[in-house]
C-alpha cells in the first residue's frame, strides 16, 4: 500500500525517443548482477539493433511475470498464440 505522503513521480521521455521501435528478434544474456536484453529488427539481408535493456535479476523476474500475465489475457481475449520459429541462421555484428 503506498504511503500517504508519497509525491507523484514525473517520468520524462527524450524528444528523439517518443516513438516505438519494431523488434522481431531478441538476444538475452546474463551475469550475476544483471540481465542484458538486445532487441533487433531483422529484414534480410541485414538488420539493426533497435534497443538494449540492462536490468537487475529481480526486475527481470517481475517483467517476465507481467509479460506472462499479458500473454494469458491476450489469449483469453483473442485465442492461443502460436510461438514464432527460431531464426535459421545466427546473427552476427559488423563494426
Amino acid at each position: 500500500m503506498p504511503e500517504q505522503n508519497q509525491q507523484p513521480m514525473e517520468i520524462k521521455i527524450a524528444d528523439n525517443f517518443a516513438g516505438g521501435e519494431y523488434a522481431n528478434n531478441m538476444q538475452a544474456g546474463f551475469n550475476k548482477e544483471e540481465f542484458i536484453l538486445t532487441f533487433f529488427n531483422v529484414v534480410p539481408p541485414g538488420g539493426h539493433v533497435c534497443g538494449k535493456i540492462i536490468s537487475s535479476p529481480g526486475h527481470v523476474k517481475r517483467m517476465a511475470a507481467v509479460l506472462a500475465n499479458m500473454v494469458k489475457q491476450y489469449e483469453e481475449k483473442f485465442g492461443i498464440i502460436e510461438a514464432a520459429e527460431s531464426p535459421k541462421q545466427e546473427i552476427g555484428f559488423k563494426v
